[in-house]
């Protein structure tokens, strides 16, 4: 019983099986004369359509031959001349394209910098049983258009600018604010790369998987989408093209160089980042035929406007230093600065390398000797030269008639080193109370004298005054200015024939030392070098080998950075009190004091170096790279061996 309960069933199951099958063989059938009528509809609406055209164009031919060849300027009834467009819009697969006046863009951005291409597709394109999701309009190009390849020298003007395939330059309505930037100044987005491919991954006409080839160059992705089914192909790159150089592996390297960037670090973090870069020789490259020129360049043309300033001077007070860049046990590079102490401003930096002086000691002296020749070759009048105690510049300077001061911290260095180290021995504890009044006096008689003799007079006056003795045998300084006060604490003062007021002395009146009190700057100081210095150190660290015309380069970058920060005033609160900060100097043991706040530091260099690499360096880099060419470079130090 069980077992026809179970026929039948299986019986009427069969029966609704082939009758389903009926139905749909039915619709099939249905479906498939649906598709050939809508496609002999088609191609016959496609005939009407070129027919139209034609006609109509033979009709504008006439009517244009009837015109007369002159026109009424009062008379505006003449037909308007016209050019008819081929398009796919009576396909109804294309939706009306909407251009606004301020930006080109369709619905979404994966159009932006994307050229088209459709083939023929419409006669042969199979009409589906269910309704298709029909895409944003894409703009027809012509059929006959070469498709470029980013690695080839023959980049399209549309995708070199960054433009929408369908850009018209008669069209002003089609400018949009990004296609109007300059290429370096077009803002940029760290784009994963799944999400790249998620605008390829499908057709856009007929909603079916393409075929997707991607090609990489440095930070550069091209992209080229074909679909098999539909031919519909475009072709993506992620930057603009200048000549066959993408723009951001060029932007990238400019930007690493003159922001004193190390390249093998940012190479960490792109690799940490999976961020895709170009090589190491690639970016040499790129500094060798772009960005170096341009430095070189834009130091040049800043340092002939100074100096064309400082020779319309009657005198002008100048300051040299050298910085010897010695990763080693000896120095390799030694750069000195020439710098204008009125207004805090590098004028001149020479890079001298240890083999062309013969060591490392004489590349003060050959530094110091190219600057003021420099100088004199632009007609610039020195009154005096402040540096350092250096024996071969005290030499030089005194044999070409150069008055010469010495920086009162050079000096002032040397004698505080020396009481400390006397302040140590047995009986000589009374000096340690002494060392900052010390220090004190030697700035107070620098910048309280006029002469020499006026200030070594002040100099040795202290010998008095540490005896509680303020009246001086020397008429030049005969008293002490300060006012005259009684001491409660006599144990405080030194006593003539002790251990530490011989030692003190003997530090006071050294010979040298009182010729180097007379040379004191009244002044203007090196200080500022100090602090130019410290900028060389972010530019081109002494742990990091340079070759010569980099880390000359990177010396010019410095200078550029400190004299548009030199002059930043002191900031203040939104009340406008001045800011101050309580700063640890390393020099005072453990003593604070207040700093003042600068303003925040300015980088136009950085945008001025831009626009002159892509706007001219890039565009005939041949002027440049020869007046790199002109700059005498050493061989390297391991060229006098064998």
């Amino acid at each position: 019983m069980e077992s026809d309960t179970l026929l039948s069933l299986f019986i009427i199951l069969y029966m609704c099986f082939l009758q389903n099958e009926r139905m749909i063989l039915e619709e099939d059938e249905l479906f498939r004369s649906e598709r050939r009528r809508r496609i002999r509809r088609r191609r016959e609406l496609e005939r009407i359509e070129g027919q139209l055209r034609r006609s109509s164009r033979s009709r504008q031919a006439s009517t244009l031959q009837q015109l007369p060849a002159t026109r009424d300027v009062g008379c505006q009834t003449d037909p308007l001349q016209r050019h008819n467009v081929g398009t796919k819009l009576s396909f109804k697969i294309l939706q009306p394209h909407i251009s606004s006046e301020a930006v080109q863009a369709t619905v979404s951005c994966k159009e932006f910098g994307v050229g088209t291409s459709t083939a023929p597709y419409a006669a042969t394109l199979p009409v589906l049983s269910t309704p298709i999701k029909r895409t944003a309009k894409r703009p027809c190009l012509d059929l006959k258009e070469k498709e470029e390849d980013p690695f080839e020298g023959s980049s399209s003007v549309v995708a070199s600018q960054g433009l929408d395939a369908t850009y018209d330059p008669a069209d002003s309505n089609q400018l949009s604010g990004v296609a109007s930037s300059p290429t370096h100044k077009i803002k940029k987005f760290i784009v994963y790369e799944t999400c790249i491919m998620e605008l390829f991954e499908v057709c856009p006409v007929c909603q079916r998987v393409c075929n997707v080839r991607t090609q990489r160059l440095g930070t550069f992705l091209s992209v080229k989408q074909l679909c098999p089914h539909c031919q519909f192909s475009r072709h993506w790159n992620s930057q603009p093209l200048l000549g066959s150089t993408p723009a951001g592996n060029i932007h990238l390297s400019a930007a690493v160089y003159v922001s004193g960037v190390s390249f093998s670090k940012l190479e960490k973090i792109f690799k940490a980042l999976q961020l895709q870069i170009f090589q190491y020789d690639t970016f040499r490259w790129h500094a060798k035929n772009f960005i170096e020129p341009a430095i070189v360049n834009k130091w040049k043309t800043s340092q002939d406007m100074m100096l064309q300033r400082l020779s319309e001077e009657d005198k002008v007070i100048v300051g040299g230093d050298m910085r010897a860049d010695s990763p080693g046990q000896s120095a390799k590079f030694g750069s000195y600065t020439m710098m204008d102490l009125k207004t805090n401003t590098v004028v001149d930096i020479q890079l001298v390398q240890s083999n062309e002086v013969g060591g490392s000691y004489h590349m003060e002296i050959e530094g110091l000797q190219r600057s003021l020749a420099l100088l004199d070759a632009h007609g610039v009048t020195l009154d005096c030269i402040v540096t350092d105690r250096h024996l071969q510049i005290q030499k030089f300077l005194r044999e070409s008639n150069i008055t010469q001061f010495y920086d009162v911290w050079h000096v002032e260095k040397g004698i505080s080193k020396q009481l400390e180290k006397d302040c140590r021995m047995k009986d000589c504890g009374k000096l340690q109370h002494w060392r900052r009044s010390i220090k004190n006096h030697i700035y107070w008689t620098a910048a309280s004298s006029t002469t020499g003799p006026e200030r070594v007079a002040k100099w040795t006056s202290i010998l008095n005054h540490v005896q509680d003795i303020h009246i001086h045998e020397d008429p030049i300084f005969s008293k002490c200015l300060h006012p005259l006060r009684k001491t409660t604490d006599k144990s405080k003062w030194l006593t003539a024939a002790t251990p530490a007021f011989y030692k003190l002395q003997k530090v006071m009146t050294n010979k040298r030392i009182l010729k180097d009190v007379a040379k004191l700057s009244p002044h203007h100081q090196t200080s500022s070098f100090e602090a130019f210095h410290s900028v060389i150190l972010r530019f081109a660290p002494k742990n990091v080998v340079f070759p010569f015309l980099g880390m000359l380069c990177r010396l010019y970058l410095a200078a550029l950075y400190y004299n548009e920060n030199a002059g930043r005033p002191q900031a203040t609160t939104s009340a406008g009190d001045p800011l101050f900060k309580v700063h640890l100097p390393k020099g005072r043991k453990g003593e604070c004091r207040a700093k003042p706040v600068k303003t925040e530091p300015t980088f136009r260099y950085v945008d001025d170096l831009m626009d002159l690499i892509f706007d001219k360096v890039f565009v005939d880099p041949a002027p440049y790279i020869e007046e790199v060419l002109q700059i005498p470079i050493p061989p390297d130090l391991c060229a006098q061996y064998e």
